[in-house]
Order: C-alpha cells, then structure tokens, then sequence
C-alpha cells in the first residue's frame, strides 16, 4: 500500500506512516453502507493485512455526524424474498469477521452516530474513541423489522449482557456516550476537536509496541469468543425477512412515515 490515499465507493484508505486509516466517505447519506462499499471494505482488509509495514488500522466516518448509519435502506427495495435476507446477513457477518480478523489493532473513530451495521462495525474493533456526540444502537425494532444474524447477537451478549442486549433492542433506542462507556462499548470520550490527535496519538502508541504480542492477543481472544458463538440460525432469519413487517418497514423508512406492524 502507497502513501497517499484512494477512493473507491466512497471508501478512502489513506496511509500515515505505521497507520492506516479507513474512512467512509458518504456524509450526505450519514455514511450509510452500499453494496459495493462492503466489497471495498473487505478488499481493503486485505490490502492491509498484506502490508506488513502497517501496524494500526484506524475506521472513521467522514462529515463529523456519524461514523456509519448502517446500510443504505434503498438497498433493501431489491429484496424478493426471505432468502435475499439470509444472503444480507451472511454477507455482513463475513465483513465483520474479515474486520475482526484483521492481524493488526483496530481503532474506531465513533463520532456522532453509529447505527445497525456501524455499530456492530465499531463493536468488532479493538478499541473505540467518542465524543459527547457519539450515538450507539440498532434501532431495527422501529426502523425495519428485521434482525441480526445470531453471531452479531451473541457479540452484543458478550459485550454487555443477555440483559442489557435486550433492553437496547427492545426500546430501539440509542446510547449516549456516557452509557456507551460505562457499558464498555467506549474506551474514551474525548472533544470533537481532540479526537484526531487522540487518534494519532493512540495509534503512535500501538504502532511502537511489540506487534507480534499484539497480533497474538488479539487473535487469542477473537478465538476463544468465536469458540463460544453459534454458527447459525437461518430460521430466526427467515422469519424477519420474509415477514410483510419487513416489507412495511422499507417502504416505512424510505416514505418517511411511521410503520403500520401487523406481526405477520
């Protein structure tokens, strides 16, 4: 990987000495996912690992509102059955895990809002920085009636509990940042204006420790969680997915209405 920067899909991979920083680059759209930014994504994963000068990767969403909100929701009208939603879940619980897997320590730059995809995107990275701003949650009970795949839950139960997973996706509702750090979802909350040289600082500080015994512990620990994680329940997929509230909860979104849940 060069010096420089490269944009593809509204995804910049620019390189600062030992760091590489990622960055999503739809601020009119909150930084909202499209297809062809996931497949950027995962390519970028492995121009990274392939480089053995970098030493940090740092994600972080451009315009300052938000890192990533979720997946772009017009995406959704291609959808014709249940099974293009299996196909959507498996595809984000394959870029999670190629994130996840990266060799190097990972930082995510949460400001603003982190919704749906952007929120189980920050929560696979090793470490997270926010600001008095930053909104953590995937308010789907409300927005689109869908689910997450069964591995995206269990990393929500394994970061704050089978309690606390429930009651945030029950309500729908957003974390602040102070209870985004008191739950551990935040390692530091910093000043819109200092989160960039708290990230380079931090960076800086990763980049000059030992990178094997960093490479070795994180990989230890994403084994000993994916040990405790099920496989898959295409089932609970399937139900959400073909379901009319899914249906209704897409063209809810997109006409700017409240939906009309029926159960069925």
């Amino acid at each position: 990987m060069r010096e420089g920067s490269a944009q593809v899909s509204s995804v910049i991979v620019e390189r600062r000495g030992n760091s590489a920083w990622i960055t999503f680059n739809r601020p009119a759209a909150h930084n909202a996912m499209t297809w062809e930014m996931y497949a950027r994504l995962e390519a970028a994963c492995d121009e990274l690992d392939a480089d053995e000068a970098v030493r940090v990767v740092v994600l972080r969403g451009a315009g300052g509102k938000a890192f990533v909100a979720g997946t772009d929701i017009g995406q959704f009208t291609t959808f014709r059955t249940a099974a293009d939603g299996v196909a959507y879940e498996a595809r984000l619980d394959r870029v999670l895990a190629r994130v996840e897997a990266l060799r190097m320590p990972t930082l995510a730059l949460v400001q603003g809002v982190a919704a749906g995809f952007g929120a189980l995107l920050a929560l696979v990275c090793d470490l997270r920085l926010g600001t008095p701003a930053t909104r953590i949650g995937a308010p789907i009970a409300r927005t689109l009636g869908n689910c997450l795949s069964l591995a995206n839950y269990a990393r929500l139960v394994e970061l704050v509990g089978p309690a606390r997973t429930k009651a945030l996706l029950f309500t729908a509702r957003f974390l602040d940042a102070a209870e985004a750090q008191a739950l551990g979802l935040l390692d530091e909350v910093v000043a819109d204006d200092a989160l960039a040289s708290r990230a380079d600082a931090l960076a800086a500080q990763l980049a000059g420790h030992a990178p094997l015994t960093l490479r070795v512990t994180k990989e230890a620990v994403r084994r000993v969680l994916a040990a405790r994680r099920p496989l898959e329940a295409e089932d609970l997929i399937l139900a959400c997915y073909g379901s009319d509230d899914f249906r209704e909860g897409v063209a809810s979104f997109l006409e700017k209405r409240p939906a009309r849940w029926t159960g069925r």
